[in-house]
This record gives C-alpha cells, sequence and structure tokens, in this order.
C-alpha cells in the first residue's frame, strides 16, 4: 500500500483524466457515433485503472476494469452508446470521484453499477451475455490460440528517453520463447525526408494464448494514450489448419491493416502532438505559484524604489543598470502573471455535467451553450467563481425555463436555451449566464421586496435595482421549495462571492423572453498597469486598462465646484466627478486640471484630477476588513517613495456617474 504522500500525487495526476472522461461522456451524449470520443473515454478509464492499481486503489481499478469492458465493447463495435449507458456512465463516474476522494461508499454500489453498465452494453442478452466474460476468462487458454498484436508508438519515442527494444524484451517475459517479432516498415518515409531521431517502424507480435489480456496491456500501461495498438485474439478454430492459416497471417498486414493506416496515421499524429505538450509540462503546486507571485509584487516594490533613487542621483551608469533591472522585472512579472491565469475550460466540464442533471432532474429540455472558454483568468478569481456559477444556473433552469409544454404554449421552441459566455473588456472579464425562460416578475419582485422592508410602495427605484433584489439574503418569491431552490439561499452567496473579488453583477430581464446575469470582474487581483493621478497632496492609481482618454479640463468647467457635473464628448453626455470635492480636499486647485475618462458597464465617466503623474507597476494590496467597505477603493500599492496609494474602484466610479446621469435626465423632465 502506498504512503498517503503518493497517494495525493495519483490524485492530483487524475484529475485531468476524470475532468477529460466526464467531458467525453457528455459529448457522447449528443453525438453518440463519434468514435474517437469513444476510444477517447476508453484510454482515460484504462489509465485511470492502470495507475489506480500502481498507486494502490485496488477498488478503484477493479471497479474501472469493468468500467472499460462496456467502451471495450463500444470501440470494438459489439455495443453502442445510448442514453442509458451514457447516465449509468456518469453514475459511475461519481463512484470514481468518491473513491478518490478517499470515501468509501457502500460495496453493493460497485456490483450494481457494473450491472447495469453490462445491461446498458448487451440490452436484452444481458445475462447470457453477462457469463461470457467470465467464461472466458476461465476456458481462455483453450479457446485463445494465440495473440496478434500490431503497436506502433509515437515517432518521438526514443528522442524523449522511451526504448522499444526495452519493451519486447518484456513482451517476451510475458510470453516466454514461444514470442515472434516482426519488423513493419510500412509507413519508411523516403531516406531524404527520414529523420535519425524518428522512430517510423512499428512492430507486429505473436503472443501464445494462455497469457491474459491484460497482462500484454500493462506493458504499455503508461504510453497506450500516445501510441496505436491492436490486439487480436486467434482462437483455436481459426488455427486449426496450420497451412491455410499461415496465408491469412502473412497476408494480414498487407490487406486488413493497410486501410487502417490512413486514418491511424492522423490519429496517431494528434497523439503525438498531444505527447509533446504533456512532456513540456511541468505540474506546480499553486500555493508556490502564489509565493512567487508575493515575491514577484516585492521585487516591483523595490524596483520603483531604485528607480525613484537613480532619478534623484542621475547617475548614468545607475540609471542604465536601473533600466535592466526594469526590462528583467517586467518580464518576470509578466511570465509569473501568465502561471496565474487559468482558462474558464478548466471549470466548464462540471457546468455541462450539471446541465445534464438539471435536465434529468427536473424534466426540463434545454440546449446549454459555453462560449468564450478559452478565456483567462486569475486562478484565484476562477476557483472562486464555481459556487456562483452553479447557483446561477440552476436558477435559469429551475426559475427561468419553462417546462415543454409551457413552452409550447407560449409560441416557443420546446427545447430551451442557456448559455454561459466569457470575454474580455479592457481590465475586466464579462461572464454572462443568460436564458431564453419566462424571465422575471417584477411586480411579484417588489411585493417581495415591499413585505421585507427593503423598500416602499412610493419608491422610485429603477427597474435593474428592483431585479437586484434577488440577490439580498433570504429573498425568494417562490411559491414553493424543490430540491433546487425556494428558500431564498443561493442568491446572496453570488453576491458575496462577486463583491469579494471586487466585481459586480447586472441583470436584465424580459418577460417571456429570459434573463441575463451578467458578471464583471477583475482580470487579475495580483499586478496591474496602473495611471498614478494626483489629486490635492493625495496620489491614487487607476487602472490603465480602464482609462480611454485624458484630456485638458475644459475652461467652463474648471470654473465649478460641486462635486458633479457634465461634459459633452463625441455628441455624448458623459458625466463627470470632481475628485478633489469627492475626497473632501481643500486647498489651492492646479493651475492646470485634467479629466481622465474611463469606462466600465459600457458607460463612461470623467475624473478631474489634478494632475497626471505617469504609469506604474501596481501591485495590489488588499485592505483591511475595516477598510473595504469603502466601495470607491479597491485596494491600495506601494510606491516607490514607500508611500501608499488607493487604488480606485472604476466600476464604482461609473456607477456614481450613472446616478448622476439619472438625476440630470430626471430634471430634464
Amino acid at each position: 500500500m502506498m504512503d498517503a504522500e503518493t497517494q495525493e500525487i495519483f490524485r492530483q495526476e487524475a484529475e485531468a483524466l476524470m475532468e477529460a472522461l466526464q467531458e467525453g461522456l457528455l459529448v457522447l451524449k449528443d453525438t453518440p457515433d463519434d468514435l474517437e470520443v469513444v476510444a477517447g473515454v476508453f484510454r482515460a478509464l484504462h489509465t485511470i485503472k492502470g495507475t489506480g492499481a500502481m498507486f494502490g486503489f485496488s477498488r478503484l481499478a477493479s471497479f474501472v476494469h469493468n468500467f472499460e469492458a462496456a467502451f471495450e465493447a463500444v470501440r470494438s463495435g459489439k455495443a453502442v452508446v445510448t442514453p442509458e449507458l451514457v447516465n449509468v456512465a456518469l453514475t459511475a463516474y461519481d463512484l470514481i470521484a468518491e473513491l478518490l476522494e478517499g470515501g468509501d461508499p457502500d460495496l453493493a454500489k460497485d456490483a450494481e453499477l457494473t450491472a447495469a453498465l453490462n445491461a446498458a452494453t448487451t440490452g436484452e442478452a444481458a445475462p447470457a451475455t453477462a457469463a461470457a466474460p467470465a467464461a472466458k476468462k476461465d476456458a481462455a487458454p483453450a479457446k485463445i490460440e494465440s495473440w496478434d498484436l500490431q503497436f506502433r508508438l509515437p515517432q518521438d519515442f526514443m528522442e524523449i528517453g522511451g526504448n522499444p527494444i526495452a519493451m519486447l524484451d518484456e513482451l517476451r517475459e510475458v510470453g516466454g520463447d514461444s514470442v515472434s517479432v516482426r519488423l513493419l516498415t510500412d509507413r519508411l518515409p523516403p531516406i531524404a525526408q527520414m529523420d535519425p531521431r524518428a522512430l517510423y517502424a512499428g512492430f507486429q507480435v505473436t503472443l501464445p494464448g494462455t497469457i491474459k489480456e491484460g497482462a500484454i496491456r500493462d506493458v504499455f500501461m503508461f504510453h497506450e494514450d500516445q501510441m496505436e495498438l491492436n490486439l487480436t485474439a486467434v482462437h483455436a478454430a481459426e488455427a486449426a489448419a496450420p497451412a491455410p492459416a499461415e496465408a491469412p497471417k502473412a497476408a494480414a498486414p498487407a490487406a486488413p491493416a493497410a486501410p487502417a493506416a490512413e486514418p491511424k496515421a492522423e490519429t496517431a499524429a494528434k497523439a503525438n502532438k498531444a505527447a509533446s505538450a504533456a512532456v513540456a509540462q511541468l505540474r506546480v503546486a499553486a500555493d508556490r505559484v502564489d509565493l512567487i507571485m508575493d515575491r514577484v509584487g516585492e521585487l516591483v516594490i523595490a524596483e520603483a524604489r531604485l528607480a525613484a533613487i537613480a532619478a534623484q542621483l542621475q547617475n548614468e551608469a545607475l540609471l542604465g543598470v536601473v533600466e535592466d533591472i526594469q526590462r528583467l522585472a517586467l518580464g518576470l512579472r509578466d511570465s509569473t502573471m501568465a502561471l496565474r491565469m487559468t482558462p474558464l475550460s478548466s471549470i466548464m466540464g462540471r457546468f455541462r455535467r450539471l446541465s445534464h442533471d438539471l435536465a434529468e432532474t427536473t424534466g426540463k429540455t434545454f440546449d446549454f451553450i459555453v462560449e468564450g472558454e478559452e478565456t483567462e483568468l486569475d486562478k484565484t478569481v476562477v476557483e472562486k467563481l464555481t459556487d456562483p456559477l452553479v447557483h446561477m444556473i440552476r436558477n435559469s433552469v429551475d426559475h427561468g425555463l419553462e417546462t415543454p409544454e409551457q413552452r409550447a404554449e407560449a409560441g416557443k421552441p420546446e427545447r430551451g436555451l442557456v448559455k454561459l459566455s466569457a470575454r474580455h473588456a479592457g481590465a475586466e472579464v464579462i461572464i454572462e449566464i443568460i436564458d431564453d425562460g419566462r424571465g422575471m416578475n417584477e411586480a411579484a419582485i417588489r411585493k417581495r421586496a415591499i413585505e421585507r422592508g427593503l423598500m416602499t410602495e412610493d419608491s422610485d427605484i429603477p427597474r435593474s435595482e428592483v431585479l437586484k433584489m434577488v440577490l439580498e439574503p433570504g429573498f425568494s418569491t417562490a411559491e414553493q421549495v424543490t430540491a433546487l431552490s425556494g428558500r431564498g439561499v443561493g442568491a446572496d452567496v453570488v453576491k458575496q462571492a462577486i463583491e469579494s473579488l471586487n466585481g459586480s453583477i447586472d441583470i436584465t430581464s424580459e418577460p417571456g423572453f429570459g434573463t441575463t446575469f451578467c458578471l464583471r470582474l477583475p482580470l487579475t487581483l495580483a499586478i496591474i498597469e496602473g495611471l498614478l493621478i494626483g489629486v490635492a497632496n493625495d496620489r491614487y492609481a487607476l487602472p490603465l486598462l480602464a482609462v480611454e482618454q485624458i484630456l485638458e479640463l475644459p475652461e467652463k468647467l474648471a470654473k465649478g465646484d460641486s462635486a458633479t457635473d457634465v461634459i459633452e464628448l463625441n455628441n455624448e453626455l458623459v458625466p463627470v466627478l470632481r475628485l478633489r470635492q469627492v475626497f473632501n480636499r481643500t486647498g489651492t486647485p492646479a493651475a492646470h486640471p485634467k479629466i481622465v475618462i474611463v469606462g466600465a458597464n459600457d458607460t463612461r465617466v470623467g475624473l478631474v484630477v489634478d494632475e497626471i503623474i505617469g504609469t506604474n507597476q501596481t501591485v495590489i494590496k488588499q485592505l483591511s476588513p475595516l477598510h473595504s467597505r469603502l466601495k470607491i477603493f479597491s485596494g491600495a500599492t506601494i510606491l516607490g517613495d514607500g508611500c501608499v496609494a488607493l487604488i480606485l474602484d472604476v466600476i464604482h466610479l461609473v456607477t456614481l456617474g450613472q446616478e448622476i446621469e439619472q438625476r440630470l435626465k430626471g430634471n430634464a423632465a
């Protein structure tokens, strides 16, 4: 039995395989005839089984062996993928996940799921066929005369340290003296095109039938995902007459194998490419990456201080060294940031599974579409997004989508739509959960809000703000509690999680046409490019990606002293905030103030500042719990002279601008 640390290594390695397994099963639900996906599912199961057995997960390996057998039947054409098989396979996936997490479910589950998998691949003949594997196992020496094995390793196999001769020697150890080997040279390129480091030849090996299939495949346990392997049992009836059997066997590589060589070559090329990518990767603990990020942040601060000192001394040699350090620090920052960035695809698999389970639970038919899953965010943001997105997708299906009968009455397609999309927008990432359901009932929300004292009957609150009240703790308009929702918990969890990431939520809904939840999140929580501005004697930082324009403050606005105003820009009225008045700063205003146009939520606002100091690398430091309630600031940073500058929250500033704009429109009306 392996120690706990070794088993944890296996669990980490198994995560990617489990993700690929679940993704493959969900794809097969929609494309059951895709044999390439079937092969991928089989490879994932086979690898989990082999490595699980090696790392001491004997129960897991035994169960996955039976799981694998079901997809071997599909892969060999003896069975087909059906909705029943996919559903049972997903339940079996859950059992594997529980075993990997160290759980100890009832042993009866293993047998129950194994029988269900067998029934799903054999149909009505399940009892008779179910006995076949056992009979085959017991009577294998009598029925199988020999094994015909053909395999081709990746072309870069020897270049990365592999040894095909060692594999052949291992097969000889398994099969004994009766093993015969023949070289397959049908894919050798012309000499002028040969790479001396590449492996072009394949191998055909004949082994005695007394060997179990698993013993042969175990030789290739760690390579089967990246190679071609065909293992065929030659039965006694086929080998009864030696002379006739010799001719077909000699012809086999030329006739049956040749037509299959072309598609397999393409598959092998893809596998080789994937193998090369895997070799280039290195698994590193997340806390180590965080530690490196912290060190890089401190380096950026030290580099800024050194640059300030060099600027004061005006020493050319020192300035040259500072420029080199700045260049290296910038490159190190970008490289480390790239390590922290994670595509949303890393968590999308669980949402596809969630949609499958919701369809089964609610009886509602709908398509779940994902767009922009290649969009990258800081890993900390991605990790905290999972639960909020789960809640929102559940609500979209349970509250938003109608039943097929209700959709038909409303003149809608029977199948609903839930879409999860992501995209970059400046310094933010926008994630939207969209459904084409019944929409939100504003009247019901207002009524419930009045009952809870969140507003009064004569409150003049915009529709957008009314809809956001569903995010309040304990708020629910559901008439009955279901297994999925109705208790008023979940939406407030979403709000808290998004706000903890310095993000925001917008809700738009059209009765009868659906609802859209729009999440706006910062791209990263570590280091950003900032624009340093001066207001009175204080300095503040703005995310540079949110800055659209910097203008001289028009003379007519320079004379104003109110905290808010408006400016016409490109035939559009843009609200203006005078930060001196917003922060209640006194003193003589600057002779030539500037106005910085920043944008978020498809809205712009102008910020009147005393001076533009310049750009800098802004290392984000979180505010204390006491100061975190000041929503106008998203964090703080340390400048080169050791002073602290607060980072302005652009989203909050834009919200203030929107309120100004609404008041102006109200006054005009």
